[in-house]
């Protein structure tokens, strides 16, 4: 029975987290979005966030985003400088042609560093895309 079950593969749908300069508070702030590099919309799109390490762990955050359009992103969740510390977990559901997908992506601790920030074309700012 479980061999007839197909699970279809998410492509061309990443989460990012970019750096970007908050000039009312002159301080950096990093923002964590969603991204449809597809060329068919995202409907009812919930996404469940959470950190986590060997002895931390915080809340979890649901978002929903009714609808993504094609060769888009959305702006998620600001993220605090604390939770960078830990692995962070977003599990992505979203309907695509009235079909279910489901894929969650992890940002490993402390990886955002200047170093490892690019340039995310869709954002057109610099940050660390996650596959």
């Amino acid at each position: 029975m479980k061999k007839d079950i197909e699970i279809p593969k998410v492509e061309n749908v990443f989460m990012a987290v970019s750096q970007e300069y908050n000039e009312a508070f002159k301080s950096n702030d990093q923002y964590v979005y969603l991204i449809n590099k597809k060329n068919v919309d995202l409907e009812m799109v919930l996404i469940v966030s959470k950190g986590t390490d060997k002895n931390r762990e915080t809340s979890v955050m649901r978002h929903k985003i009714e609808k993504l359009p094609a060769q888009s992103a959305a702006k998620v969740e600001l993220m605090l400088e604390d939770v960078l510390s830990l692995d962070n977990h977003f599990k992505v559901t979203f309907f695509e042609n009235n079909r279910m997908f489901e894929k969650e992506f992890v940002l490993k601790k402390n990886s955002l560093k200047e170093g490892a920030l690019r340039h995310i074309d869709i954002l057109n700012k610099r940050g660390v895309l996650i596959k």
